[in-house]
């Protein structure tokens, strides 16, 4: 399944600062169980990105659900399309790893779990951490934020989707999460809804 000509392209590969970003969502009195939840994002990943910001489509694999080692082109707004490459499905998540050409190295996680304080709430969430492929895409995406925005509407209205399909009622809206560590060791923090 993974083509050996795509090499992966782990953060440690990239330039500039360390983000790791964190979306979530959380759902009250969800009918779907986080595990019934996921399997319907694994099931179609595509369905629940928004197709004008970041189109999915499978390179090959499996018609339905994910498996380790299958790839997905991402058409992305502007000059950021790329490929991801499956690391790990489970019950509850699964995980990308960015490969060569995608303008960020890293790994994006996706999670749907119960908040251990209110157990009737679902939260489903978004990590990410990653860096800039080279210093072009850092200064770009870093200078013109135009790449930052499309990625955070990408996220936060898939967010929003798998929240709908859940058939629970949102708590609030999508919060966003940005810590950044530079290559001087120096930490930024953000965080808004």
């Amino acid at each position: 399944m993974a083509n050996p000509h795509h090499a992966e392209q782990p953060a440690a590969t990239g330039s500039g600062p360390w983000l790791e970003r964190r979306y979530f969502i959380d759902v009250a009195r969800p009918r779907l169980t986080p595990s019934q939840l996921m399997a319907e994002v694994q099931a179609d990943v595509a369905r629940f990105a928004p197709e004008l910001l970041a189109d999915f489509q499978k390179k090959e694999g499996s018609e339905n659900g994910l498996r380790v080692g299958e790839e997905f082109e991402i058409t992305i707004l502007g000059p950021w399309n790329g490929c991801v490459r499956v690391t790990e499905v489970g019950a509850t998540f699964f995980e990308f790893i960015t490969l060569e050409g995608h303008p960020e190295a890293g790994r994006i996680h996706f999670e749907a779990h119960y908040l251990d304080e209110s157990p009737d709430v679902l939260r489903f969430e978004i990590r990410s951490r990653a860096r800039s492929r080279d210093g072009l895409v850092a200064f770009a995406y870093n200078t013109t934020g135009i790449g930052k925005r499309v990625q955070e509407a990408t996220w936060v209205e898939f967010c929003r989707r798998v929240a709908a399909a859940s058939g629970g009622q949102a708590l609030s809206d999508v919060t966003v999460e940005t810590h950044t560590q530079n290559e001087t060791g120096s930490h930024d923090h953000e965080r808004h809804a």
